[in-house]
């Protein structure tokens, strides 16, 4: 069938919002009230068909009431929008069973919710209608994919073993959909006539994939295993979206396999990318007054930028060279935006935050969305769509001279949450206290200091005087084997069995029966 019949069809990617999520005890609901704001007035101003969540979208499995409003109350205004269908698979920090349980009440909004991977597999391809009933696409929908839900578990299994369990268990059930996915499109095409688009979801984490420090990305399965590749994804699927890491990029090279990234910055290493959502375009394509083939690239080479001020300029060239070597995959990450307007979050309601931030693509001079990919032949090209900045977010690190300088250029921003490390050699004890005079007149708010030196003096002594906001749990744990002296060869045995604990854990769904 040739591809010159595709329709015209429009559909948005979006992943990881993980609502209800805090930044060091903060809470960031005005933040996610004025994304899920822009991503509405982004979906009207770009005539989205399709919707697509990839997954996380609440940050645990028991979401805040005031999460869930958020959520209920965005998919209820999509639903009355251009907006013709919604899908949403969940992921790893999702609850299966709690986004499945309104799903058949969803259903009347054309909301397509699949919470948990399927027994019957039919049951994750759907096909899309458009407002006439003829179809639109087809959705090979698939959530995360559960340790259990893609290998049994055996006695005496060796770690190598599981990995090699879970991949083909992975690629197994993505062969299975992408079969069923086919023979749907076989028999549309030969009754409609034309090309009907197979777009796929998944959670997973792709071998090679670029993350940042402190983004609070999980390993999906005991012992860093399930990385895929992207040869898993058979080659019907005309896009893949994807969802698990916060970092935008694509998978291998290929420009139609991709992340959508996170919305919001969840972390301080975060800061520096230009947070994104994909428009993926069918049929009528270049129908964007601001996209012209002059603008076209075959791929974007990765750009830092100087969101974040960091000082010390060993953790910059560091930086600097993950980038470099991860720009296979980082090659979506866009220069930032200086100057969007500031925002007073803290002071606004939520609903001041909605009135605020109504942003259109087609109107702010400071966002310009960029074409990531563009194919003739296939009728169909990626855009990466801006998302503007709600809070903004800076490093500061040097000594408490660099510290304190650096600290006063940023007074001509307002509401800016920082995050402080000293790297200077004499020690500072109080070093809080120093940071707290040095900005109690000023518009920014730290968040976190860190005292590198000051740890590492007091762990010397036999002291630890790390608060549990400083550590995650396998820090905490590195900690308890240190402190008892536990021999090494015991070590390794000790880390597997407590990361099984903590997978278990993870992926306990206690809304389940």
């Amino acid at each position: 069938m040739s591809v010159s019949a595709v329709t015209p069809l429009t559909i948005l990617h979006t992943s990881d919002w993980h609502l209800g999520r805090r930044l060091y005890g903060r809470l960031r609901y005005d933040e996610f009230a004025a994304f899920l704001s822009w991503l509405q007035d982004t979906i009207s101003a770009q005539q989205v068909d399709v919707l697509i969540v990839a997954g996380d979208i609440f940050d645990t499995m028991t979401p805040s009431n005031k999460a869930q409003a958020l959520y209920y109350e965005f998919l209820g205004k999509v639903s009355k929008s251009s907006c013709q269908h919604v899908v949403i698979v969940a992921g790893n920090h999702d609850s299966p069973t709690f986004l499945d349980a309104p799903s058949n009440v969803l259903k009347f909004l054309n909301v397509h919710v699949v919470g948990t991977a399927c027994e019957d597999l039919n049951d994750e391809v759907m096909v899309l209608d458009d407002v006439d009933g003829t179809p639109h696409c087809i959705i090979a929908a698939v959530p995360y994919l559960r340790d259990r839900d893609v290998r049994g578990s055996q006695a005496g299994e060796s770690a190598q073993s599981k990995d090699a369990n879970v991949i083909a268990g992975i690629c197994a059930h993505y062969d299975e959909v992408a079969d069923i996915a086919k023979t749907k499109q076989a028999e549309l095409a030969k009754a409609h006539k034309r090309h009907i688009p197979i777009i796929a979801t998944g959670h997973l984490f792709a071998a090679g994939g670029s993350t940042t420090e402190d983004d609070g990305v999980r390993e999906l399965y005991v012992g860093s295993l399930g990385k895929v590749s992207a040869d898993m994804f058979d080659d019907c699927f005309d896009y893949v979206a994807l969802g698990h890491l916060h970092v935008p990029q694509r998978v291998g090279g290929r420009e139609t396999i991709r992340y959508s990234g996170s919305p919001i910055a969840m972390g301080f290493g975060e800061a520096r990318q230009q947070k994104q959502v994909l428009l993926i375009e069918f049929g009528s394509v270049l129908k964007n007054e601001n996209l012209t083939p002059e603008n076209m690239s075959e791929s974007v080479s990765p750009q830092l930028t100087n969101a974040i001020i960091n000082i010390d300029k060993t953790v910059e060239k560091s930086t600097k060279k993950a980038v470099h070597q991860a720009a296979s995959f980082m090659d979506d990450l866009f220069a930032d935006v200086e100057s969007i307007e500031s925002d007073q979050h803290s002071e606004m309601s939520i609903e001041e935050i909605y009135k605020q931030t109504k942003i259109l693509p087609s109107t702010h001079s400071t966002l310009t969305a960029t074409l990531l990919h563009h194919d003739t032949a296939r009728q169909m090209q990626v855009t990466s769509l801006p998302i503007p900045k709600f809070q903004k977010l800076a490093q500061v690190s040097g000594d408490l001279e660099t510290i304190e300088s650096t600290i006063k250029e940023l007074v001509h921003l307002e509401s800016v949450w920082l995050e402080v490390t000293y790297t200077g050699d004499t020690i500072v004890n109080d070093l809080r206290e120093k940071i707290d005079e040095i900005t109690k007149e000023l518009t920014v708010e730290v968040l976190i200091t860190k005292n590198p030196r000051n740890y590492n003096k007091v762990l010397h002594q036999q002291q630890i005087s790390e608060t549990l906001q400083d550590l995650n749990e396998q820090e905490v744990f590195e900690r308890c084997l240190a402190t008892h002296n536990i021999p090494d060869e015991q070590r390794l045995t000790l880390r597997e069995a407590y990361g099984q604990i903590v997978y278990d854990l993870h992926h306990a769904d206690t809304q389940a029966e």
